[in-house]
């Protein structure tokens, strides 16, 4: 089986990243150049941009060479040229790469090629997707043969979903004893200027819910039994609720921090014989005024997304039917500067000698993920930092190869330590025996 640093040393670049001139690729290009001109890697690091118009590829360096303060990004960078649609391109980037950050979504539409490529070349390869059926789907099909080649496939490794994986790994590490539930709350902030999220996250959403037939076809096809449940049950909440913790009123995340989540406990249950924990995700939503804005709108949405024509108007209009959270354009630099966001953590477990089997929790914990803006901005530390650990923390990644969630591939790494170093930071809030 190669190693990772093995393959690093054969080939001209450690770190490549696959549509580095799209909309959240460029924010990603920007963080590995931030990264390769800190002194932590202790060693330059090779890296290159990869798509398929050099003149973008080039834009994309200037731009990050200007606000850096780097000219030389300029010409120390390579330009890999190569397109989703041409396998042979494909195998060509990943021949020259140790480990790929793939920025090139929807990954239902686009994904598969790449994976593909990489575990074929013994690429390994980081992605952003929030899209479950794609995530399980490369388990499905990939799983066995990245184990084969030594290659680590990482999904969900943007904000959806390493803050939400890490951050249930980091209180079950910090509770003394032995963690059995936790609920996360999201929080997100914008400043004066408000915010809006690029329509391509949008489209994934469409999609995804669209296709939730297949999803369970899928699933069934992998055919995982249940995990089982140790301590007291995690009791659901309501799909609108009212928050003592924070509040306001709270609703069911969407994103796809659940299934992530639950994939790592699994690993982690059958794979290492660790305290299977249960997780809920939930984000604030504010006042009684938002609440009644978004019902509506998600009404709208779920009725218009089960019909071709309700998709078309979706995927054309999003600033309408979104109320203006999804644009064509994306947010501005100066809403990406203004925002920021908030994972809170409540656990509950055993403490010490005491079997879970047994009695009502008598631990709680509190944790906390902060960040700079979760779509762009944290969303490219987390997936450069996943990079950087499978480059550099290759003794503490899982023995054999394979399709990983991020909690499962770095729950032994520094990955963490890395995270608070670049502004997400992982704290301990409360701690207290019930």
């Amino acid at each position: 089986m190669a190693t990772r640093s093995g393959a690093a040393a054969g080939r001209p670049y450690e770190l490549v990243v696959f549509g580095a001139s799209g909309f959240t690729g460029h924010f990603v290009a920007e963080e590995v150049a931030r990264v390769a001109a800190g002194a932590e890697l202790r060693g330059p690091l090779r890296w290159a941009v990869a798509g398929r118009n050099r003149d973008k590829l080039q834009g994309v360096l200037d731009r990050a060479a200007e606000r850096l303060g780097k000219p030389e990004l300029k010409s120390e960078v390579g330009i890999i040229l190569c397109d989703v649609s041409d396998p042979s391109s494909l195998a060509d980037m990943a021949k020259q790469a140790a480990v790929v950050l793939n920025c090139v979504g929807p990954y239902r539409f686009f994904g598969e090629p790449v994976v593909k490529a990489c575990v074929e070349n013994g690429t390994s390869c980081v992605d952003i997707s929030g899209e479950p059926q794609f995530l399980e789907g490369m388990y499905l099909k990939y799983n066995d043969k990245a184990a084969e080649k030594g290659v680590y496939v990482v999904g969900s490794s943007g904000f959806d979903s390493i803050p939400a994986d890490m951050g249930v790994l980091y209180t079950r590490d910090n509770l003394k004893g032995t963690l059995t539930a936790v609920e996360s709350f999201l929080t997100v902030k914008s400043g004066p200027e408000g915010y809006s999220i690029h329509d391509g996250t949008w489209k994934s959403a469409i999609h995804g819910l669209a296709d939730q037939d297949n999803l369970r076809k899928l699933r069934k096809q992998i055919g995982h039994k249940p995990l089982p449940i140790i301590g007291a049950k995690l009791k659901r909440r309501g799909l609108v609720f009212y928050s003592q913790e924070f509040k306001e009123y709270s609703i069911p995340f969407m994103g796809s921090d659940v299934s992530v989540v639950k994939r790592t406990q699994r690993y982690l249950h059958t794979d290492l014989q660790e305290t299977p924990v249960q997780y809920a995700a939930y984000a604030t939503v504010g006042g009684i005024a938002s609440v009644i804005k978004l019902m509506f709108a998600g009404l709208l949405f779920f009725l218009l997304v089960k019909f071709s024509f309700g998709r078309n108007l979706l995927t054309k209009y999003p600033e309408l039917f979104s109320c203006g959270r999804f644009t064509k354009k994306g947010p501005t630099q100066k809403q990406i500067d203004g925002s920021s966001f908030t994972m809170t953590f409540f656990g509950e477990g055993y403490c010490e000698g005491q079997d879970p089997q047994e009695g009502k929790p008598n631990v709680k914990i509190c944790t906390q993920v902060k960040g700079p803006d979760a779509g762009y901005v944290a969303t490219a530390i987390a997936m450069v930092q996943a990079g950087v650990a499978l480059l550099k923390d290759e003794s503490s990644l899982p023995k054999q190869g394979g399709v990983y969630t991020p909690g499962a591939a770095f729950s032994k790494t520094k990955l963490i330590d890395r995270l608070n170093k670049h502004g997400i930071e992982f704290s301990v809030i409360s701690k207290s025996e019930a």
